[in-house]
C-alpha cells in the first residue's frame, strides 16, 4: 500500500485536466487475472486534447503506465506507483467507418467490435473480436490468432508521443512482427485505422460463431487466465514443450496450469499475483532444464512487489 502522504503529494503536483483523478485504485478490478495491487493515482482522460495537455504539463520523471483491457497484464501485489492512464471516456470509443476501412478508438472492447462488424456487414477482423482486451492493446503486441494477425490488417495508427504531440503512423512504420513492433514505451494508441472488405452478415456471423466455439473447446473459459502466457519460441509451440517438459499439472498457491491448454496459467480463486509470477517462472526454469530452451513471456508484468 502506497504511503497517504505520498499519494496526496503526488495527486497535488498533476495538472488540472477534465478528465478524473482517482487514487489508490485496485488493479485487481481491472485485469482479467483478478489480482494484483492499487494504482498510486489512475487518470482517465476526457479526450486526446486532455490527455495532450496532461503529458505536457505532467512534472517530469512521473511514472507513467497505460492500461488497456486488462487482458495479457499481470499486475504485481504491491502496485504500480505513479499515474495508470486508463482511456475509458467515450471519447476513446468511437467508431468511424469508411470505404474498405474502419478507425476504431483505442478504448474499444475488442468484443464489442463483433456486432459492428455483423451489422454493417464489415470482414476481415473476426480474429480480433475473440482476443481479449481493448483494440488499443493489439497494436503493441501485433495481437493475432485463427492465422491472422494486427499486421495483415492494419493501416494506421493514431498516437499520442511523450511529448503530448499528436500524430498519424502507418503500418510501415510500425516493424510489426511476431508479438513485437517498433512502439516506443511513451507512445500511447488513440485510435486504430484498419483495412477491411465486405461480405454477408451471415458468412460473418459463421466465422465468428466457428473461432468462439473453437475457443471454448480448446482454451479455458469464463477463468480468470490472461490468455497465452509464453510466446511460442520460432518454429516449435510453447504449449508442446511445456507438456514435453512435464510441467502441464503444475501449481503453485493459487494458480495453476490449465487442463484445457497449459500455455494458460489459471487463478483458481484466490492467487496472488505473486502465485502466478512464480508459477511462471517455475515452468521457464524447469523448460530450460529439459529442453535447452528459454520460454519468453507473452504477458506483460508490471508493477512493485508487495
Amino acid at each position: 500500500m502506497f504511503n497517504f502522504f505520498k499519494k496526496n503529494s503526488l495527486l497535488k503536483s498533476l495538472p488540472k485536466v477534465k478528465g478524473k483523478y482517482l487514487t489508490n485504485v485496485n488493479l485487481s478490478k481491472h485485469t482479467w487475472f483478478g489480482v494484483g495491487g492499487p494504482a498510486e493515482v489512475m487518470y482517465i482522460p476526457h479526450d486526446s486534447e486532455d490527455l495532450s495537455f496532461f503529458i505536457r504539463h505532467c512534472p517530469q520523471n512521473t511514472p507513467i503506465f497505460i492500461i488497456g483491457g486488462g487482458s495479457n497484464l499481470l499486475v504485481r501485489d504491491g502496485g504500480i506507483p505513479g499515474v495508470v492512464i486508463k482511456l475509458d471516456s467515450p471519447a476513446f470509443k468511437k467508431i468511424e467507418i469508411g470505404f474498405n476501412e474502419i478507425t476504431c478508438g483505442a478504448g474499444l472492447k475488442n468484443i464489442e467490435l463483433k456486432k459492428i462488424l455483423i451489422n454493417n456487414q464489415i470482414t476481415g477482423l473476426e480474429f480480433l473480436c475473440s482476443i481479449p482486451g481493448v483494440i488499443g492493446g493489439s497494436v503493441k503486441t501485433n495481437a493475432g490468432c485463427f492465422g491472422r494477425e494486427v499486421k495483415d490488417v492494419i493501416k494506421s495508427v493514431q498516437i499520442i508521443n511523450g511529448l503530448g504531440e499528436i500524430k498519424t503512423i502507418g503500418v510501415n512504420d510500425l516493424e510489426l512482427g511476431y508479438r513485437t513492433s517498433c512502439f516506443p514505451d511513451d507512445w500511447i494508441v488513440l485510435s486504430i485505422t484498419f483495412t477491411t472488405s465486405s461480405d454477408s452478415k451471415e458468412n460473418i456471423e459463421k466465422t465468428l460463431n466457428q473461432q468462439k466455439a473453437y475457443r471454448q473447446a480448446q482454451q479455458p473459459y469464463n477463468q480468470r487466465t490472461a490468455g497465452s502466457t509464453f510466446k511460442n519460441p520460432q518454429g516449435l509451440r510453447a504449449w508442446e514443450l511445456i507438456k514435453k517438459s512435464g510441467c502441464d499439472n503444475f501449481s503453485f498457491g493459487g494458480a495453476k496450469v490449465s487442463e484445457k491448454h497449459c500455455n494458460f496459467l489459471i487463478n483458481t480463486g484466490n492467487a496472488t499475483a505473486k502465485d502466478i509470477e512464480t508459477l511462471g517462472e517455475m515452468i521457464i526454469s524447469t523448460v530450460r532444464q529439459k529442453t535447452y530452451i528459454t520460454l519468453e513471456w507473452e504477458i506483460k508484468r508490471v508493477g512493485i512487489d508487495k
